[in-house]
C-alpha cells in the first residue's frame, strides 16, 4: 500500500528537524493504530505502605506494552482534558498541564501512567513540596510497580515537560531497574538557581502554591529540622527589610501549623545555597545516572531554562548515552505540551522498543538557529566561536571598541522600592545597526563596574533584539545577580562564571566592583538593520501586575529590594564593563540539517 510518510505516522508535516542523512526506518515508527483506553483511580501501595491513586492508559488490545511514566505534583485529574491546546495569553491557560500528548502515544502502543503523588489530589500521605527526597522514591516505586503489572512489558520511560521534565533526572538517580531512558523537557541543573537565580529570589516559584492540589502538606524543613527551628527560622526571616515588608509573605511565615503555602514557605526559609537545595538539584547525582537521557529545552526569552541542559551535557559526571536538542524558538508555549512529539517518538521507539531511529548517530547537539534554521554542532560552547567584547560607553551607546579616556563621570540610576514608588528604572545601551547579519550563539556574561550606596542590591539584565520598526525580542533573558555573592573565579569558565551563593558578605558603599553576571545562552542570527540592546536594571515586574488588585506576589518577579538604592555604572578606560558576546564567524554547510522528505513508499500493513 502506497502512502506518504508524514501519513502513515500519522501527522501533518514531517519535522523540520529531522534529518535525511541520519534519520532510517521512520516506517517502523509506531503510528497511531489502537484506541485508547482509560482505567481511573487505580491504586497502588508505596514501600512505606502510603497508597496512592494513579490514572492508567493503556493501548487497548495492543498487549504488554512499554509504559511511560508522567509525575508532577500538579495532580491527574486534569491531564487530559479536550479543550485543545491553549496558548499563555488565553485565560484558561494552566501552567500545570505538562503532562505530555497522552492520546498520541497511547494510540501508537504506549501505556501512560499518571499519578497523584502522596499527599495530592485522591492520594494518601502529606506533600512535602516539589521534588523533595520523599518524592524521588515514591517515583521509583511508581514505576517498578507498573513493571509488573500484566498490560507492561518491563520497558519503562519517563515523559513530560518543566516539573515532568525536571524530576526525570533525579528518579533516574535513584536507578529503578526497569526504567530503560528519560528526556526531560525543560530541565534545572541547580535548582538553587532556578529558585535564587544569581542569588536573587524569584516570586516566580510561588504559583506552586495553586498548581499543587495538596489534600495535606507540610513544609520539608520541619523534616529536616524539627518544629521548634523552623518557628524560630521563621521569625528571623521576618527580620529580613525584602521579607517583612511583603504581606504575602507575612502571611506565609506567621502561619502555624504552617500549612500554609508550605513549599514558598521552604523557598523564604533558604535565601542561600545549602543541603535543601543540593536534595533537589541534578548536578549533584549525574554519576548516579546509568540510563540514557535527551535533554531538551527552548531558547526561552524568561528564566534560566538553556543554561542547564548545556551544563549537563559538559558535565562527565553524565556519562551516559545522550544527545541536547533545542529545537523551538520563540514561538509560545502550547498546553498540553505537543511541541516535541515526532522527536520523543523516535527517542522512546529506540530505546524502548528497538527500533534504530538512527537518533543515536546524530551529533551531540541539535539547535535551533533563530532567523536561520536548525543545524547540529558537536561541543558547547562553539570551538569556531570568536568571543567579542561589546563596550558600554556614553549617550547609551554599546560599541564594539572600547572607551579610550578616562575618569569619566558615571551612568546611574535608582531603585526605589515597590512601598513607596511604582517606578522601576533602569539603564539602556545600544549598538548601531547591523550592517551585515551576525549569528551570536552561545553562554554570554556581562561585565560590569559599579557602585552601589547599599550593603547590597539586585542586578538585572536583559539583552533585545531591536528591529527596524522600533519593537523589540528578546535575544537572551534574562541575567541576575545578588551583589553580596562573591564570583568564584577558579571554578568560571569564559561565558559562565560561578559564584559563591553559601555566603552573603555585605558590599563596601560606593565602592567601584567588577561584577560578573551570567546572561541565558542563546544561539540567534540579529538581521542587518537590527540594533542590540542592553538593560541594566534592579527588578523586572510583570505588566500584569498594573492590571489587577488581588494576586500581584506572582507577578512581582523577583523579590524586589526594599532599600533605595543608587546605581553608579562606570564605562571609561579604566573601568571598561562590556558584555561577552559570542559571535560565530562562519557555519559549515555540513551541520546544516538536510530535512527529510515526504515521500511515497509502499508499506506493509
Amino acid at each position: 500500500m502506497e502512502k506518504l510518510l508524514s501519513e502513515h505516522l500519522g501527522i501533518d508535516v514531517l519535522p523540520h528537524y529531522w534529518d535525511r542523512r541520519y534519520t532510517k526506518n521512520l516506517e517502523k515508527l509506531s503510528k497511531p493504530s489502537y484506541e485508547v483506553k482509560l482505567i481511573e483511580d487505580v491504586w497502588l501501595t508505596l514501600r512505606d505502605g502510603v497508597k496512592v491513586c494513579a490514572d492508567v492508559y493503556l493501548p487497548a488490545g495492543a498487549g504488554p506494552s512499554p509504559a511511560l511514566v508522567s509525575w508532577s505534583s500538579y495532580g491527574k485529574e486534569m491531564q487530559n482534558i479536550k479543550r485543545g491546546a491553549i496558548p499563555p495569553e488565553s485565560l484558561l491557560f494552566d501552567h500545570s498541564l505538562e503532562a505530555g500528548d497522552i492520546d498520541y502515544f497511547v494510540s501508537r502502543g504506549y501505556a501512560y501512567i499518571i499519578p497523584d503523588p502522596r499527599g495530592i489530589g485522591k492520594s494518601e500521605g502529606t506533600f512535602y513540596g516539589v521534588y523533595n527526597p520523599q518524592e524521588q522514591e515514591d517515583t521509583y516505586d511508581v514505576i517498578e510497580w507498573a513493571a509488573e503489572q500484566e498490560w507492561c512489558n518491563g520497558n519503562i520511560g519517563m515523559i513530560g515537560y518543566s516539573y515532568f521534565g525536571i524530576i526525570q533526572i533525579l528518579t533516574a538517580a535513584q536507578q529503578p531497574p526497569h526504567l530503560k531512558c528519560i528526556m526531560p523537557c525543560s530541565f534545572v541543573d541547580d535548582y538553587y538557581q532556578h529558585g535564587y537565580y544569581g542569588g536573587v529570589g524569584t516570586t516566580y516559584m510561588s504559583i506552586y502554591w495553586e498548581l499543587c492540589p495538596a489534600n495535606k502538606s507540610m513544609p520539608w524543613s520541619v523534616k529536616m529540622y524539627g518544629e521548634e527551628k523552623v518557628k524560630e527560622m521563621m521569625k528571623q526571616r521576618l527580620l529580613d527589610p525584602d521579607i517583612g515588608v511583603n504581606s504575602y509573605f507575612s502571611k506565609i511565615l506567621t502561619t502555624w501549623p504552617p500549612t500554609y503555602h508550605t513549599f514558598y514557605l521552604d523557598f523564604l526559609l533558604h535565601p542561600l545555597d545549602g543541603e535543601y537545595w543540593k536534595q533537589r538539584s541534578a548536578n549533584q547525582i549525574y554519576d548516579k545516572v546509568k540510563i540514557p537521557v535527551y535533554l531538551h529545552c527552548s531558547w526561552s526569552p524568561n528564566g534560566r531554562w538553556s543554561a542547564p541542559i548545556f551544563a549537563a551535557m559538559n558535565d562527565r559526571r553524565l556519562n551516559v548515552p545522550k544527545r541536547l536538542g533545542v529545537l523551538e524558538g520563540y514561538n509560545g508555549l502550547e498546553l498540553p505540551y505537543r511541541a516535541l512529539n515526532e522527536e520523543m517518538l523516535r527517542w522512546y521507539d529506540h530505546w524502548l522498543k528497538n527500533v534504530d531511529t538512527g537518533i543515536m548517530d546524530e551529533p551531540l547537539y541539535k539547535m535551533n538557529i533563530l532567523n536561520a534554521g536548525c543545524r547540529y554542532e558537536h561541543e558547547w560552547p562553539l570551538a569556531r566561536t570568536r568571543w567579542r567584547k561589546l563596550y558600554l560607553r556614553s549617550f547609551g551607546r554599546l560599541r564594539w571598541d572600547s572607551e579610550p579616556d578616562s575618569n569619566l563621570p558615571p551612568d546611574g540610576f535608582t531603585h526605589l522600592p515597590p512601598s513607596v514608588s511604582t517606578e522601576v528604572n533602569s539603564l539602556k545601551y545600544r549598538t548601531s545597526r547591523f550592517n551585515v547579519p551576525k549569528e551570536f550563539s552561545g553562554p554570554i556574561e556581562l561585565h560590569l563596574f559599579a557602585s552601589i550606596d547599599a550593603d547590597d542590591a539586585n542586578f538585572i539584565v536583559n539583552i533585545y533584539d531591536i528591529l527596524p520598526d522600533g519593537s523589540r525580542m528578546p535575544l537572551s533573558r534574562y541575567g541576575a545577580l545578588k551583589a553580596s555573592h562573591p564570583v568564584d573565579e577558579e571554578k568560571s569558565r569564559i561565558g559562565e562564571p560561578v559564584h559563591d551563593h553559601t555566603v552573603s558578605l555585605p558590599v563596601a558603599r560606593c565602592e567601584i566592583k567588577e561584577y560578573v553576571i551570567e546572561i541565558n545562552p542563546t544561539a540567534m542570527v540579529v538581521p542587518a538593520g537590527h540594533m542590540l540592546e542592553l538593560e541594566i536594571t534592579s527588578q523586572n515586574p510583570n505588566e500584569c501586575h498594573k492590571q489587577s488588585w488581588t494576586g500581584k506576589v506572582g507577578n512581582m518577579g523577583v523579590i524586589p529590594s526594599n532599600t533605595t538604592t543608587g546605581y553608579k555604572i562606570y564605562r571609561d578606560k579604566n573601568h571598561p564593563s562590556y558584555i561577552l558576546m559570542p559571535e560565530i564567524p562562519y557555519t559549515p554547510a555540513e551541520l546544516w540539517v538536510q530535512p527529510v522528505e515526504d515521500v511515497l513508499i509502499d508499506f506493509q500493513e
